[in-house]
Order: structure tokens, then sequence, then C-alpha cells
């Protein structure tokens, strides 16, 4: 059996709901057209981090996705949302984030909770399966790729999925320069 898709040298199967987190999982399970659309690749948890993914596998900087959270305040009214940048990028959160939001003060969520509100791994955060309370937030560049590859809620697993699938999930708002050039 061939894989659906290759991106560098990572082959992609069929969607195996065992190689994704819990609320990752039960949108796939519901969502028979996402989970058609999508592959996913188990690999060592040492190479989550996108850097290691990127020189095991020979993915190119826009083959693959970063997801950030973060929390600002209005009021006494929280908002979070999870900021999606092609991995050559970071999410202009201080300008365009920060707006968007219309808050006055960001800032990146705290690890511990991320992981308890999310219910994914450090690390492995997606923009899909997210709390439904959350934003999420997706550069346009991230919507034009033919194939990028996210996490899936485990540091043992990648999911594969034509950009535009980003940008037709529930709620999500597509936005211009979200990702800008990473400093050095």
């Amino acid at each position: 059996m061939d894989p659906d898709v290759c991106l560098g040298t990572l082959a992609f199967w069929p969607v195996d709901l065992a190689l994704l987190a819990g609320p990752v999982a039960a949108v796939f399970a519901r969502r028979p057209d996402l989970s058609a659309r999508a592959g996913t690749a188990s690999i060592d948890p040492a190479l989550a981090d996108t850097a290691a993914l990127a020189a095991e596998y020979a993915l190119t900087p826009e083959m693959s996705a970063n997801c950030v959270v973060v929390r600002g305040r209005r009021g006494g009214d929280e908002r979070v949302a999870a900021c999606v940048v092609l991995s050559h990028t970071r999410a202009d959160v201080n300008h365009l984030v920060k707006r968007t939001l219309d808050v006055r003060k960001l800032s990146f969520a705290p690890q511990d909770w991320t992981v308890q509100m999310s219910g994914m791994e450090h690390g492995a955060i997606t923009p899909i399966g997210l709390p439904d309370e959350w934003q999420v937030l997706v550069d346009r560049a991230v919507t034009e790729q033919p194939w990028v590859v996210v996490g899936s809620g485990l540091r043992r697993s990648k999911l594969a999925l034509p950009g535009a699938v980003l940008a037709d999930l529930p709620g999500v708002r597509v936005l211009d320069e979200l990702g800008v050039a990473a400093e050095v």
C-alpha cells in the first residue's frame, strides 16, 4: 500500500484516530469529509519540534505550520486565540493579533494552561479540536499551501492537509500577513 501523501521524505497515511489527541480525534470522527482530505504520520516524539522534524524529513519551511496560543484581556473578558503561521515566520502578536482581539496587552499562554485547556501535548498543539471559545487565526499564506504539516495534539504524530482545509474550519479567521519574518 502506498502512502496518501509524501511531504519531503515523511509519508502520510489515511487518518488514524489513535494518532490524534482526544479533542482532535473527536473532530475527525464526526467529520468524514475532513478525514478524507488529511493524513497522519507517526514520528519519534523527539522530532516533534519544527526544526528537528524539518531536518529529519527534508521539509521546506512552507510545508510546516506552527500553532501558538495567546491570551489577552479587555475589561474582565479574557480573549484567547490560536495563531497558525508557516514555520519560517512568527505570529504578529504585538500588532495584528492584538488589534484583531481588541486587547491592550497580549501574551503567550502559559504552557501548562494551554496543555490543560486544549487537551493536547506541548509542542503538538493544532488548530483542529481547540475549545470553541478560542478564536483561531490563520495566516493566508498557510491556506495557500497545497499541503501543510501541523500538530496532531500528540508529539508522536503529525497531520497533513491542504492549507485551504484550515480556512474552511468553523470559526477560523484568515488574516493577511499574520505571519511575519522571524527575527534572526
